[in-house]
């Protein structure tokens, strides 16, 4: 038994290794030692997953630069099960006397723990045997020099914008992680992700007549990060455009919600299917699998496998093989997203959406989530709106996620005879998000520019409170 798992550990570190190179053995064997250890200790399966983090930011205000901050740190975690009994320990000190005592303590507290009747590792049969490059892996770090100048230039050109008046400051980061897994049903994986972020916070306006606003860009790769200039533009422009904000009465009027904020409707959505809340039944999407949610020309994804994806991963948080699904087809909702814990609870496979850190159990949670483009461009789908807002800023939680009750702090303009009139603020936007997925049209604007994106939305209906 022994030596066809450590044949199994060997073909599936080899397949990594030869698929896109990113395995960190050091910290494989670390993982695998600390799983076999737990295993020896007494625990019926165990597992254990490590992060290393390295991070460059820089912050630049008003023509000086204020802060530069690097850091480098590794934590590792691992999860022990004894019958139904599941215990956690974790560590940031790698030293073998640390790392020597972990496996014990841990099935010493699984032992004391309370039983988990869905507790378990995911099975051997789901995990992921081969490993896609998904390009999300820029290794090369930039200079301090290059964040300092990308920061300063973002920030020179917004503060040229005429009716800019101060700055909150620019900044320019960049940050690596490498995620280690390894089971005691045989997975051992791993993998590289970077990130690199350009972004200006500017406000234009003086006195009591002031506005703020931003721009910023992210990408696994900065040859695909929108360059500083157009970032101080975008964030310039912006602030001068919202001065002199007008109130509006409180009325029923179709709203429009820019890309920049229509994503956080589907942030919402992913909440109401995540398998945890389905469990406990706490979301307003719990009786409606199969059936319609959305307009039937509405279809909603989510991809770990899109290739540069600011969420990309080649296998889930427990291992196990993911892939592109579709969550919402034809207006109709697929699945739920599930971890397999929840799946468990539900009488379910798990759907490969397992997240997680060292101190806690995994949970389910979307990748690279995105609703598919309409046909119509954003302003065909303004130009009927006799009378409307346009959303540019959304402040605020209110959302329940039980009742489906939405209502949120807004910002952005007035839609006059199919054409944005003026800047409006300090109101309200209110409605249920049953209805308002209902009454959704998408605009076909989509662009990949976060890790859940959505076009120009359009909603029949909503309640506008103001004045």
């Amino acid at each position: 038994m022994a030596k066809a798992r450590t044949a199994r550990l060997r073909q599936i570190d080899l397949e990594m290794t030869l698929s896109n190179n990113l395995i960190d053995h050091e910290a494989a064997a670390r993982l695998d030692g600390l799983v076999k250890a737990a295993v020896k200790a007494g625990a019926d399966a165990a597992d254990a997953v490590e992060f290393k983090h390295i991070s460059t930011g820089i912050a630049y205000r008003l023509g000086k630069l204020e802060d530069v901050v690097r850091s480098e740190a590794s934590d590792l975690g691992l999860r022990v099960f004894v019958g139904k009994r599941v215990a956690f320990v974790s560590s940031t000190d790698f030293s073998s006397q640390t790392l020597s005592g972990l496996p014990g303590r841990a099935v010493s507290m699984a032992r004391l723990a309370p039983e988990d009747k869905f507790a378990g590792l995911a099975p051997s049969k789901l995990l992921a045997t081969k490993f896609s490059n998904l390009d999300i892996d820029d290794a090369e770090e930039p200079s301090a020099t290059l964040l300092v100048e990308r920061a300063r230039e973002a920030e020179a050109v917004a503060l040229a914008v005429k009716g800019v008046t101060n700055s909150e400051g620019g900044a320019a980061d960049y940050g690596r992680t490498l995620v280690t897994l390894a089971t005691s049903e045989g997975f051992i994986g791993g993998y590289a992700s970077t990130s690199s972020t350009i972004s200006v916070s500017i406000i234009a306006g003086e006195g009591t007549e002031m506005e703020r606003d931003y721009a910023y860009t992210t990408a696994r790769h900065r040859t695909e990060l929108e360059t500083p200039r157009n970032i101080g533009l975008r964030a310039a422009t912006r602030a001068v455009q919202r001065l002199n904000p007008r109130k509006v009465n409180t009325q029923k009027v179709p709203i429009i919600f820019d890309p920049r904020v229509s994503a956080s409707l589907l942030g919402h959505f992913a909440s109401a299917i995540s398998g945890a809340s389905i469990a406990r039944g706490v979301s307003f999407l719990k009786d409606c699998l199969n059936k319609s949610v959305f307009q039937a020309d509405i279809s909603i994804i989510d991809d770990p496998h899109r290739i540069r994806g600011l969420r990309s991963k080649p296998f889930d948080g427990e291992g196990v093989r993911n892939s592109r699904q579709s969550l919402v087809r034809g207006g109709v909702l697929q699945t739920w997203i599930l971890d397999t814990a929840s799946a468990h609870q539900l009488g379910l496979t798990t759907t490969g959406h397992a997240a997680r850190g060292t101190g806690g159990p995994p949970g389910p949670s979307t990748t690279n989530l995105y609703m598919e483009a309409g046909t119509q461009t954003p302003t065909e789908l303004m130009i009927d709106v006799e009378s409307g807002f346009y959303v540019t800023e959304l402040i605020g939680q209110g959302v329940n996620g039980v009742t489906g009750d939405y209502s949120r702090g807004a910002a952005g303009f007035w839609i006059e005879n199919g054409k944005i009139s003026y800047p409006v603020s300090e109101i309200t936007i209110a409605g249920n998000l049953k209805d308002m997925y209902k009454n959704l049209s998408p605009a076909n604007d989509l662009v990949f520019r976060y890790g859940t994106n959505a076009p120009t939305l359009r909603i029949e209906g909503m309640t506008v409170a103001g004045a």
